[in-house]
């Protein structure tokens, strides 16, 4: 594996300048009619780790497939270091692929399946044995070389299918929901053994998931996918503080929503009415006097039963449903004006022992507030 070894962090940071792979206005559609993917325009950075995230039927896995040339696009282009791949067979494009279900073949030992690759491609047995050799080593699986994958655990074959994405030293590797068959608990330790691999090889990552912990977990830069659209591409944090629009506040996270009617601005701050709550927030997107607007806010964000400003921003109203959930609480709470929000809090605070029906004032700061447009017909 010397040819993957030698990368370091700083080098992959660098590398990251570079466009590896790129989408420019590509369509997809099985029927002629409706688009899986629509008018795509996406950059992959050489380096870094790009998970598509969304619901199922949002164009992610569609795009991913297209990518790795198991799917063709019906309109426009995707280039692979400068070099278009439409029409390019799948074998032939230098990309790895670790998919949910493992793909191992069970007839071959781990050995003869990391090795399998390396023999397509006519690498010598000597060498094919070497590289088999560091593989394990650095999945830390060198005891199962001659085991068959039904003897492996869930994780254990997860490692190999992983190994032997990376075996032959692709330029990408795509990976399709492959954490999705493991518990929670394994699923945690993957996600992080994943990370650690990309960061020491330095190797390029498309990962898709619908998972949104997940894709904030291994990230450096986070799709949003919806309706064979991007609708947001950034960061994790940035998803998450930052949300675009509606879809993307509702799908990454838990957000408070609240509609209204813009009733003065300044710049990037927004006095919104809210059906009688008044409410400072900030916006990205221009919004006009008198415009429907959604206010949306996270549960952690709040401030509850401190001294509280009296407006605005300030909720006062009852708890009407209390759930424990191990390190904290959630509090589904009924404002003055009808509407119902929702409060995280920690289970140690002095408030964990309040129970339905206890009246609550809770305040957010007008920074922790989003206005974002109201998505059509929901007004």
């Amino acid at each position: 594996m010397s040819g993957l070894t030698q990368e370091t962090p700083a080098i992959a940071r660098d590398m990251a300048r570079k466009v590896l792979c790129r989408f420019r206005n590509v369509n997809k559609s099985y029927d002629g009619k409706a688009r899986v993917v629509a008018d795509l325009d996406l950059d992959i950075h050489q380096g870094e780790f790009l998970t598509l995230l969304g619901p199922s039927g949002s164009g992610k896995t569609t795009t991913l497939m297209m990518l790795a040339g198991f799917e063709q696009p019906n309109h426009g282009t995707i280039e692979l270091d400068g070099s278009s791949i439409v029409g390019v067979p799948a074998y032939q494009r230098n990309i790895g692929m670790v998919f949910q279900n493992y793909a191992l073949f069970p007839h071959m030992t781990v050995a003869q399946n990391l090795a399998f690759p390396l023999r397509m491609r006519g690498i010598a047995k000597a060498e094919r044995e070497r590289r088999v050799s560091d593989i394990l080593d650095m999945v830390r699986l060198p005891e199962v070389a001659d085991r068959r994958p039904v003897q492996l655990s869930g994780g254990q074959q997860q490692r190999i299918a992983l190994a032997r994405a990376l075996i032959f030293e692709p330029q990408l590797v795509l990976m399709d929901e492959p954490l999705g068959a493991l518990d929670k608990q394994l699923r945690e330790q993957m996600q992080l053994e994943i990370r650690s691999l990309h960061e020491r090889l330095g190797i390029t990552v498309v990962y898709v998931t619908h998972d949104q912990s997940e894709a904030l977990t291994m990230s450096d830069r986070v799709a949003v996918f919806a309706h064979g659209r991007i609708q947001q591409i950034a960061p994790p944090d940035d998803i998450y503080e930052h949300p675009a629009n509606a879809f993307v506040a509702d799908f990454v996270g838990d957000n408070n929503r609240l509609s209204g009617v813009v009733r003065s601005r300044g710049g990037e701050e927004y006095e919104v009415d809210c059906n009688g709550l008044v409410l400072q927030a900030v916006a990205k997107s221009e919004h006009g006097i008198g415009d429907e607007v959604l206010v949306v806010f996270r549960p952690e964000n709040g401030v509850i039963n401190h001294p509280i400003p009296p407006a605005p921003n300030r909720f006062d109203g009852k708890i009407t449903e209390r759930i424990y959930l191990g390190d904290h609480l959630r509090l589904r709470c009924q404002l003055t004006n009808g509407d119902l929000i929702t409060v995280k809090i920690s289970n140690k605070s002095h408030l964990s022992t309040c129970g339905t029906g206890s009246a609550i004032s809770l305040y957010w700061s007008g920074m922790d507030c989003y206005v974002l447009p109201q998505p059509a017909g929901k007004a």
